[in-house]
């Protein structure tokens, strides 16, 4: 089944709340309640859960933790969720060591660079040359990376890393960068948000 960006994102919504529900005590959920704290309506709910045949009763609602434990299965949060980072100047060693990823499931294992006086085998998360990379991948069975890497050398590591079977990767290095059907890419330019954010204040200012 092939499901879009905002389903998934909605999806990844609704498991936050059904966490935080969980943990002031809550044993059932309704549509109304989600849809109140992720912004949508009732009925997207639920035709959101029907299409993962995840069914409820007006009367009693769903129950939460089957609801947590189908949505964690939908978003791979079963099984380990190790992740690479491939250049480590400033932006990558700020994702290396950022605190939200345990809390979501997701471990930074080891990142790579080319520059000598970045490496650090010895490290808590080691920092090992992109020499190492593709056995690395296949010694740890590792699906994601995240590109931190300048323009000019972004599409050869991508190149690198789609030979080692990465399946997944979240590209901040400023150039849209094209996957294939074995590996998705995810491109975050963060020049274009600040532009995008900008262009929105001034539109809104306009009015």
């Amino acid at each position: 089944m092939k499901t879009n960006e905002e389903i998934i994102n909605r999806l990844i919504r609704y498991r936050n709340v059904l966490q935080k529900m969980k943990g002031l005590g809550f044993a059932r959920v309704f549509s109304d309640n989600l849809a109140d704290a992720v912004g949508v309506s009732p009925s997207l709910v639920r035709k959101d859960f029907s299409m993962f045949e995840l069914t409820g009763n007006k009367r009693g609602g769903y129950q939460l933790q089957t609801l947590l434990d189908r949505l964690s299965q939908l978003l791979g949060k079963d099984k380990k969720q190790n992740i690479i980072v491939v250049g480590c100047g400033k932006i990558g060693r700020a994702l290396m060591n950022y605190n939200g990823f345990p809390r979501v499931g997701i471990r930074v294992v080891a990142g790579f660079d080319s520059e000598p006086a970045l490496l650090s085998p010895d490290a808590p998360i080691p920092i090992l040359h992109v020499r190492k990379m593709k056995q690395y991948i296949a010694d740890n069975d590792i699906k994601v990376a995240v590109l931190t890497v300048p323009e000019p050398s972004a599409q050869s590591i991508l190149d690198s890393l789609m030979k080692a079977n990465i399946r997944g990767v979240v590209n901040f290095a400023p150039i849209t960068l094209k996957g294939s059907e074995s590996c998705f890419i995810h491109n975050i330019n963060i020049e274009q948000e600040f532009e995008k954010l900008f262009y929105r204040i001034q539109f809104a200012e306009q009015q």
